[in-house]
């Protein structure tokens, strides 16, 4: 028993120089970081969805201070459901009221006779844009139409109000110069002439870079949101489930567009056709001709 606590007693001091060491040792370096786990892999969707909360790619676009952002969505839906959707787009934005959101441009036209194309325009505070563009891809995932394109682009404005301001307090500090030489007396014309057109420049420049800092602070309190709408058998980007069935169907389509060609040049060209058909009868029939012909002998003999 004592041999072992003996053992016992020598491994624990031992142990304690080392553990004091790393415990008290302060130019010791720290312990590397615990190995980061490695991301989840990802996981790419099947043709023709959307992401999982139905806004395209979870880029996690925040509003940042003084960056003014631009958002883009483009839609493929069914003919039948386009003009649905830009109605409860438009419904959306006007239930925040004209405070939190303008409609600013809408579009809706057919481009042939099967596709059509609409466009909406909106304004709208920029805490809830990033939330509005989600609730309005929802609307169209909804109607089993997806989202095809969607950008947002964002620009700083601070460094442009930042100069705006330094700029202003400089050209501020210069006419403030100026006033003051005008205010000495016994100053010539020439100078007096010089002074006011500097002061004049000065004045310019201080109100153009107040309506550059306006327009940058502008920007900055509505965020601009577009909605673009198309329909077709392609979406673009995704490749066509059925090649063969789609060329047999335009094969079919440019048949009956020649067939259509040929109906119309058929029914413009006849009647001229007829007309000239007339009038080459009635020659040979009256004899025309051969009267031309007698008359033309007859003035040639004469003149023998």
């Amino acid at each position: 028993m004592s041999l072992l606590a003996g053992c016992g007693q020598r491994d624990e001091t031992s142990k304690r120089p080392s553990e004091d060491l790393r415990t008290y040792d302060v130019a010791e370096e720290p312990a590397p970081p615990p190995p980061m786990a490695p991301p989840p892999p990802l996981v790419r969707a099947e043709q023709g969805q959307a992401s999982a909360d139905g806004a395209g790619p979870n880029i996690g676009v925040s509003a940042a201070p003084g960056v003014a952002f631009n958002y883009r969505y483009a839609y493929r839906l069914a003919n039948a459901r386009i003009q649905a959707a830009q109605e409860a787009h438009a419904q959306m934005c006007e239930k925040l009221t004209i405070a939190r959101c303008r409609i600013t441009g809408m579009r809706y036209s057919l481009v042939n006779e099967r596709d059509i194309s609409a466009s909406l325009e909106i304004k709208l505070d920029p805490a809830i844009a990033r939330q509005f563009g989600k609730d309005a891809t929802r609307v169209v995932t909804d109607a089993e139409g997806m989202l095809v394109d969607q950008q947002i682009s964002g620009v700083d404005m601070a460094p442009t109000i930042e100069g705006a301001n330094r700029g202003r307090a400089a050209l501020q500090d210069d006419l403030e110069r100026v006033t003051r030489e005008l205010a000495r007396p016994g100053l010539s014309s020439v100078v007096r002439d010089r002074l006011l057109s500097e002061a004049n420049q000065l004045r310019a420049q201080i109100r153009s870079l107040g309506e550059q800092r306006q327009a940058a602070e502008d920007s900055l309190a509505t965020t601009p949101m577009s909605f673009f709408y198309g329909s077709g058998a392609t979406v673009p980007g995704f490749d066509d489930e059925r090649p063969i069935a789609s060329a047999i169907e335009r094969a079919g389509e440019n048949f009956q567009a020649a067939i259509g060609f040929l109906i119309v040049a058929f029914a413009t060209l006849l009647p001229w056709a007829l007309l000239v058909g007339l009038l080459v009868w009635l020659w040979r029939r009256l004899g025309v001709g051969t009267w031309l012909m007698r008359r033309s002998d007859e003035a040639f003999e004469r003149q023998a």
